[in-house]
């Protein structure tokens, strides 16, 4: 067992998974205490590095790509104090630091770990349901459905329409976007229906973010929506062949409870560990889609 302490945070390693519980200094961010604990798994590290510095050194993971929803989509876009795979370590913690990288390099060589991209997440993403309020809107998900909700800070020509409420089943990406110097960011779930993509202050299906201390957080609510969806690197291959769901515009009576059946199944194969989570949410949505 390898540990280090630090006001940032608690990583340890077991020779399995690296563990990272936030700390609970005020300078912990926002984003990071909102994470909470992370279980790394060995599988899906490219590797590991400790930079000395002047006043304090930084330990940093590197994920495979693909491996984490979170990384993927902030896409190297996360600042470092908001990054959960970093750990500000003082100069008289350094030994400690190296002999942690140390530990973590040798499990990776001793198991053969593939430093490439994953073809699956191999992080579950943050925990639902989530409820992430910033910018103009908040926004929440449960796995199923994602509700934006708008504050009087919203353009009314946005705000007009109401609430509004998108199945996961309709959303083809999501798209996450921080606040960059005069240049607002944004939180945006492209649907399959929209004909258009107006800028974020006008789309009813994003949330506009301005650069304020709560805007990271809406990469966690994106996160969790993207860990729900299919892999990017994801193949019809990769999906386990299932009997067909007779196609229909809609499912009444005997069809419906059909349906209702193959949901349940699919349960039973996804708790049995035959499907992975991605296998199980892609089978899911094409169900849910003929309810």
């Amino acid at each position: 067992m390898a540990e280090i302490i630090q006001k940032d945070g608690t990583w340890t390693f077991d020779g399995d998974t690296v563990r990272i519980v936030p700390g609970s200094d005020k300078g912990v961010s926002l984003l990071r205490r909102t994470l909470g604990e992370v279980a790394v798994p060995l599988a899906a590290l490219a590797g590991i590095s400790f930079e000395a510095g002047k006043k304090a050194g930084r330990l940093r993971l590197r994920l495979r790509d693909g491996a984490d929803p979170l990384m993927q989509i902030t896409g190297g876009k996360l600042e470092d104090g908001s990054d959960p795979y970093q750990l500000s370590v003082a100069n008289d913690r350094s030994g400690v630091a190296e002999y942690f990288v140390d530990e973590v390099r040798n499990a990776l060589l001793l198991d053969q770990v593939a430093a490439g991209p994953a073809d699956h997440y191999l992080l579950p993403g943050p925990a639902l349901p989530i409820t992430i309020g910033a910018g103009d809107g908040t926004v929440t998900f449960d796995g199923e459905r994602i509700r934006l909700e708008w504050n009087w800070k919203t353009e009314e020509s946005k705000s007009a329409g109401g609430a509004r409420t998108i199945a996961l089943a309709d959303v083809d990406a999501v798209e996450w976007l921080p606040a960059v110097g005069l240049e607002n960011g944004y939180l945006r779930f492209r649907v399959a229906k929209a004909t258009a993509t107006p800028p974020a202050k006008y789309d009813p299906h994003a949330v506009e973010l301005w650069g304020f201390r709560k805007d990271p957080l809406m990469a966690l609510v994106a996160a969790a929506v993207v860990a729900r969806m299919p892999h990017p690197r994801a193949t019809p291959a990769d999906i386990p062949a299932l009997p067909a769901v007779p196609a229909a515009p809609a499912a009444d009576g005997a069809d419906h409870d059909a349906l209702l059946r193959r949901l349940r199944e699919l349960g039973e194969l996804h708790g049995a560990g035959i499907l992975t989570d991605e296998e199980f949410a892609t089978a899911k949505q094409a169900v849910l889609k003929r309810l």
